[in-house]
């Protein structure tokens, strides 16, 4: 544990696969895609209803959220039972990153195709690789307690999320001057999201592969029919967090909830701009490109807040501040200097959140389940929101204003923080069998 060698690996996994998130997810896939439905002659339709060309990648990225919470459980449970960590983080890595890869072939007129082909290829490689994307993850969570001794968990977990917003970043500059230099805008955009399909390939390849080590305790398990047993795991796994674990349970639903309001942020912050401020799409990609950077610097500064009031009081002063920016948002903002100073706090709390709640919930899990619990937390990671989406698209559809209805989303920031202040961290880290010695509480 804390070898420095095999810590650098870990986190730059993070530094390999953000650039999937930030350069396909965030910033170019859902307009190409909805570039190439609208060039097709015909209405796409589902059981006789006609869907709008904006409507397909949303989606796309729905249907592959609901893949995630039905497998992502699942998987988990697999992981551990077999103790092939490593390797399926490996696998699910290395098929996300190959199936962002092929995006590169998907284009207008495409052969055997066409262009209607296209729009459903497209999709079917996105569903692929961010199902891949969220089942590496868990995988990837779950070596964290592996890794790093409790009382440097806060900090490993901090710096993996820098390393990943700088990576990001990083690739997001490269793309956007590719874009401006190139005549074929199109040609651009595919070169640019192949190119975090083969980030996210040789990355992985170069430290998590080459760095991170298989464990096995040595304990025999019989030949079991692991589908079978993982359903039957994820029952036992909800009545020990609700007998044995109440305040892993209680941490848990207060981390839905407030991730729930940061991550429905993150998804409405683009159109927000764009619909009540009428910020162009590059200045949008811009405001995007800021965020990864000063996140990076996010995540640094609340890792150094860890290490002197703990996770837990870190994250409640992050959820007061997501709370105010809600607030000035609906209040004031109303020019592009205003947007981008509250895009670089927004950019503050974004790492730091949500790096110390995944270390916070690494204290609070029993050994060899690492993986299984992570595919809980999983499922309300990066890009997933639920109540927070519904609520935010109730209020657009009863008020006409997305100004009004992102106020909406204070409800999940203070409920979350809420329920945060009444988790016992030093009872949930000693129920779960692990010492608290060394962490700051």
């Amino acid at each position: 544990m804390n070898d420095k060698r095999e810590i650098n690996g870990w986190m730059m996994y993070d530094w390999a696969n953000s650039a999937f998130s930030t350069t396909v997810v965030t910033a170019l896939l859902g307009p190409y895609l909805q570039a190439l439905a609208e060039a097709t002659t015909e209405p796409f339709r589902i059981l006789g209803t006609a869907i709008e060309p904006g409507a397909i990648y949303p989606a796309a990225v729905s249907l592959s959220v609901i893949l995630q919470v039905l497998f992502l459980p699942l998987l988990g449970t697999i992981a551990d039972y077999t103790r092939l960590k490593k390797r399926l983080l490996l696998a699910f890595a290395y098929t996300g990153a190959f199936a962002t890869i092929l995006l590169f072939f998907v284009r207008m007129d495409m052969p055997l195709v066409g262009t209607r082909g296209a729009v459903v290829v497209a999709s079917l490689l996105f569903i692929i690789a961010n199902l891949a994307f969220g089942g590496a993850i868990v995988f990837y969570n779950g070596f964290l307690p592996q890794i790093a001794s409790p009382d440097k968990r806060d900090e490993v977990s901090s710096r993996g999320w820098a390393l990943g917003y700088l990576g990001g970043g990083l690739l997001l500059l490269l793309n956007l001057v590719l874009l401006l230099v190139m005549e074929d805008t199109a040609l651009a955009v595919r070169i640019s999201m192949a190119s975090a399909g083969v980030w996210w390939l040789v990355f992985t390849f170069l430290y998590p592969h080459q760095r991170l080590v298989q464990r096995d305790p040595g304990r025999d398990r019989p030949d079991v029919n692991l589908f079978t047993h993982g359903i039957r795991q994820i029952g036992h796994t909800f009545g020990e967090l609700w007998h044995k674990y109440p305040m892993t349970l209680r941490y848990l639903i207060s981390y839905l909830v407030y991730n729930d309001g940061i991550q429905t942020v993150i998804v409405v912050a683009a159109a927000f701009a764009a619909e009540e401020l009428g910020v162009p799409a590059q200045t949008i990609l811009i405001l995007v490109l800021m965020i990864q950077f000063v996140a990076f610097g996010g995540a640094l500064l609340f890792g150094n807040l860890a290490r002197r009031f703990g996770a837990k009081k870190s994250i409640m002063l992050s959820l007061v501040i997501w709370s105010a920016i809600v607030i000035y948002t609906y209040l004031f903002i109303n020019t592009q200097v205003q947007l981008f100073v509250m895009g670089a706090v927004l950019a503050l709390v974004l790492g730091g959140s949500q790096a110390l709640s995944r270390s916070l919930f690494s204290q609070m899990i029993p050994s060899d389940h690492e993986a299984e619990y992570f595919g809980f937390y999983e499922i309300s990671e990066r890009g997933t929101s639920w109540l927070g989406t519904f609520a935010f698209a109730l209020a657009v559809q009863l008020t006409g204003s997305q100004r009004i209805a992102i106020v909406s989303l204070i409800v999940f920031f203070v409920l979350g923080l809420i329920l945060l202040s009444t988790v016992d961290v030093r009872r949930a880290i000693t129920e779960s069998g692990n010492d608290p010695s060394g962490v700051v509480i």
